[in-house]
């Protein structure tokens, strides 16, 4: 899965490796469904303070199309978090709405076989 962070603020900016890491973790088991996750951070009124940071997730999938969520909150961390998880629950949601389970199942099996194709074997040397 690509990942995508985008920021202005330099505070968010010092958290792209994080984002990443976090982006990864929680979408690991739908990373065969999601080529591409954008992470957007930015923060609403400066440096008036309050419930401020928003974070914005795209998720581009593989025939459920674009999916955009947005949370808002006091500091990044929870931000994205927040925003991750109803990224998931929806994700999850409208992948058991549409899809049917052997079309699924091709999928999964077509990119289980392409993951371990591209990715040495654990004590393989190189």
């Amino acid at each position: 899965m690509q990942v995508l962070f985008k920021s202005r603020h330099p505070h968010a900016a010092q958290m792209q490796e994080q984002t990443e890491r976090r982006v990864r973790f929680v979408l690991r088991r739908l990373g065969w469904l999601i080529p591409r996750a954008e992470v957007q951070m930015s923060d609403l009124n400066g440096p008036r303070g309050g419930l401020d940071k928003r974070c914005q997730v795209e998720l581009r999938t593989d025939g459920a199309g674009s999916v955009f969520v947005t949370a808002v909150a006091a500091d990044w961390r929870s931000a994205l978090d927040n925003a991750l998880e109803r990224a998931a629950r929806l994700l999850m949601r409208l992948w058991r709405r549409g899809h049917d389970a052997r079309r699924v199942n091709r999928q999964f099996i077509a990119h289980e076989r392409r993951m371990a194709g591209s990715e040495p074997l654990h004590g393989a040397t190189s």
